[in-house]
């Protein structure tokens, strides 16, 4: 049975149940104007607003209340919290919040700590261990609440309920993360401390969204006043900040990186904390992240993106969650769909996608009815709501253009196969020799050398990431230009008779050496069409300090060859007939990644660049490859 039909299953039988417990179903609220919105919120849903929910140390968390207007209680709960300003709810927060109450469930939304009318010091990811904890002790305690409580949310909405879940909360029955990589810490292969970090080279994503977030000199209500008095003030203030406009394109290249803010006139705060960090600080483990040896204990239905900040991680973590977690219902209950999208844009799916620039066909998907299906089963315990039948991994293949399903991650049925790295020592750019096959490379092969200038870095183009005041548009993009530049070697294969599908991860092992002490290697995998357009699939990279593990940095010698394994790409994409696979390698991917000057030294913390001679190898004894996860 395919995808679709289990799904229409499922929300079908959802459906015929909630009309025999004579519930109104959600309308389609996706056409409404915001202001439409907010008036059909007023009219179905009781509100509380701004109320100080206590934490064990005593702060109070500033939290809003919409449940079903003139229905009897006790109303299962579904939670939403969030470091942004919803005290007015929003966006895709109020639609959600709208079906909520009109499927019969209270919907919570929450400040975190040190954001807008919630009291106390902002710390990222918002205390989950803890204050997560204590808002779902005191929201299952509630008299209209019927005990069982689930979280939902989107990139810091969801993050937050990773740690969460470790915690294994009696109340808390299912959660729903969406691309939540930045709540992960480590898990299995993936050391990024919450996507600070690709292979321990820093993102600078972060720099930018700590910018417009973190505030150590917001304002805040006194306290004691009551809670009366706290929402009316609510009512006509937000306590939100404006800062200046920044010029990212020109601030994010300010030197040494760990002064980027502090050169905008910026206090100190969480980002200097953090650029200060090595990729394995212990200071990691004493946040809000989670990391794989916390356990695992909550249902969950994971959705994710092929184009998304961190899609390796979290398949990594729904790997993790269905063989740790904590009894064999959660394990048996972890379930992943995952989109051909960017970050948090699962409301953009349908007919006639286009992602980036590249046409995906058909890309529906019900992914409001599922969400509420699933909490259906678990909040309501309405165990046909969302059928044990359903695929555990619902994915879209991209350039098939079609939503398929498995039941674990890659599917059962995927082989490793290996692409080796080919040339006669001239692969620079789209215009020299570097070919990939599946055929072992010969003694004789000569390496391929590029001059890598971290002041005239290799620019991104598309790709995976987000929330970086548009430096980079996330996506499918056409590689070319980057192709064209002599610092990036292309290695592509021949047309190929027959189409490949590759699903899962896709690992890179490269032979390397270099002038310098220390440099990055970037590793993209790419589509190519048949009239030439170079289609970005997904990329990764590598500090070479870190090639033998985040905890040990170990420079490199001018005269040795050495071996490193960047961390995986993920994706399932159907290279057609006639089309090509391609490898670029370079030595940076900037804006995405922070540049490596080559000293050797501090990198975040220098100013002075140095120019480095880098090499590929890939001979007989130093063989270089990707192994791709090809379903037969």
């Amino acid at each position: 049975m395919k995808t679709k039909t289990f799904l229409t299953v499922s929300l079908c039988t959802a459906a015929m149940a909630a009309a025999l417990m004579g519930e109104v179903r959600a309308q389609d609220y996706s056409k409404y104007s915001e202001k439409a919105l907010q008036t059909e919120l007023a009219t179905n849903a009781d509100s509380s607003l701004s109320v100080l929910v206590p934490m064990r140390d005593g702060i109070g968390l500033s939290t809003n209340i919409y449940m079903p207007k003139d229905a009897t209680g006790p109303f299962p709960v579904i939670l939403w919290k969030t470091p942004y300003n919803e005290h007015k709810i929003k966006g895709g927060t109020l639609r959600y919040a709208l079906q909520a109450v009109d499927r019969g469930y209270a919907f919570v939304v929450q400040n975190e700590r040190g954001r807008y009318f919630s009291e106390g010091k902002f710390e990222i990811l918002g205390k989950p261990q803890t204050d997560g904890y204590d808002t779902i002790s005191w929201l299952a305690k509630q008299d209209w609440s019927n005990g069982n409580v689930g979280t939902l949310g989107c990139s810091s909405s969801a993050e937050w309920q990773l740690a969460l879940a470790g915690m294994d909360h009696p109340a808390h029955k299912a959660m729903v993360p969406m691309s939540a990589g930045a709540g992960i810490g480590k898990v299995g292969r993936f050391e990024e401390q919450g996507n600070w970090y690709t292979g321990g080279v820093p993102r600078n994503l972060f720099f930018v969204w700590l910018y417009g977030v973190d505030n150590p000199l917001r304002a805040q209500l006194p306290s004691g006043l009551d809670q009366e008095t706290r929402t009316r003030i609510a009512t006509y203030n937000d306590l939100a900040t404006s800062k200046p406009d920044v010029d990212w394109t020109e601030q994010i290249k300010h030197l040494p990186v760990a002064e980027m803010l502090k050169d905008l006139g910026e206090p100190e705060g969480t980002f200097e904390d953090l650029i200060s960090r090595t990729p394995a600080d212990p200071a990691w483990k004493e946040g809000g992240l989670y990391h794989e040896e916390m356990g695992w204990g909550v249902p969950s239905l994971w959705f994710n993106s092929w184009y998304d900040v961190s899609i390796g991680p979290n398949m990594e973590l729904f790997n993790h969650a269905r063989t740790a977690g904590n009894d064999q219902e959660t394990r048996d209950n972890q379930y992943v769909v995952v989109a051909p999208e960017v970050h948090c844009r699962y409301n953009k799916l349908g007919p006639d996608s286009v992602i980036g620039d590249r046409e995906m066909g058909d890309t529906s998907f019900d992914v409001d009815g599922a969400i509420f299906s699933w909490f259906d089963r678990w909040l309501k315990e309405d165990k046909t709501a969302f059928p044990d039948t359903t695929p555990h991994v619902q994915y879209f293949t991209m350039g098939e253009n079609k939503w398929k399903s498995a039941e674990q991650w890659p599917p059962q049925k995927a082989e490793k196969i290996r692409f080796y790295l080919h040339s006669e020592g001239d692969a620079n750019s789209l215009y020299g020799d570097g070919a990939l096959s599946t055929t072992k490379p010969s003694s004789d092969e000569q390496p391929d050398s590029y001059i890598y200038d971290p002041l005239n870095p290799v620019q991104t183009i598309g790709g995976g990431d987000c929330c970086n005041g548009g430096l980079v548009i996330p996506g499918p993009a056409d590689q070319r230009v980057i192709e064209a530049r002599n610092d990036v070697l292309v290695y592509t294969s021949e047309p190929l008779d027959n189409p490949i599908e590759v699903t899962g991860f896709v690992d890179a092992v490269l032979n390397v050496s270099s002038s310098a002490k220390d440099t990055d290697f970037a590793v993209k995998l790419v589509d190519v069409a048949p009239d030439g357009t170079a289609w970005i699939i997904d990329d990764t990279i590598q500090r070479a300090r870190y090639r033998q593990g985040n905890d040990k940095e170990v420079m490199m010698q001018s005269d040795e060859v050495y071996t490193i394994e960047p961390t995986p790409m993920t994706t399932s994409i159907r290279f057609d007939k006639a089309h090509r696979i391609r490898v670029e390698i370079t030595s940076s991917n900037f804006p995405k990644f922070v540049r490596n000057l080559n000293g050797g030294g501090n990198n975040e913390m220098e100013t002075d660049s140095i120019v480095a001679e880098n090499t590929i190898h890939h001979d007989a004894e130093h063989i270089s490859y990707i192994e791709l996860s090809v379903i037969p």
